[in-house]
């Protein structure tokens, strides 16, 4: 297995775009679309908005989490908010992710802080969690592929970065 670690381990928070004392409703020309999920747990008023409603530990609670985090979506496209229709994509990545994360390693840990930051073993997880995953993913792909939204991200990118 390739030696890897975290990359929070060699993180600059200077270097980071995203700051946590920006509006980014107010100042949305400040926001960046970036890779992934990249300022998810930064952006305001964004975070509070949608954060809490951002939950993966059951199936049942991830359909309702990634439903609520979808329709928030919907109207953040109806106001023709991209940053906030943004944020709420990242919400249904990152919830795919994290519960993948849960699925794979038990408590949701990858590395091993107390041994040098080595991967721990696969496989230890919550098999549950596999099917949280697949219900955001639904909704991550599905707010992806809509028009009005790859329209707005293509535009953004285009002009804003």
């Amino acid at each position: 297995m390739k030696k890897q670690k975290p990359s929070y381990l060699n993180f600059n928070n200077s270097d980071y775009h995203w700051k946590p004392n920006i509006d980014y409703r107010l100042h949305p020309e400040k926001y960046r679309v970036g890779k992934g999920e990249q300022g998810v747990l930064i952006c305001e008023p964004y975070k509070s908005e949608i954060g809490k409603f951002w939950r993966f530990k059951t199936p049942d609670i991830a359909k309702e989490s990634s439903e609520k985090i979808f329709e928030l979506f919907e109207n953040y496209l109806s106001q023709d908010d991209f940053v906030g229709a943004d944020m709420a994509r990242k919400y249904l990545q990152m919830g795919f992710t994290r519960a993948r994360r849960y699925c794979n390693y038990k408590g949701g840990k990858k590395y091993d802080a107390d041994n040098n930051y080595n991967v721990l073993e696969k496989g230890t997880g919550d098999p549950q969690k596999a099917i949280s995953a697949a219900i955001f993913y639904e909704k991550w792909q599905k707010a992806e592929a809509d028009p009005q939204y790859a329209f707005m991200k293509k535009k953004w990118k285009e002009e804003k970065g």
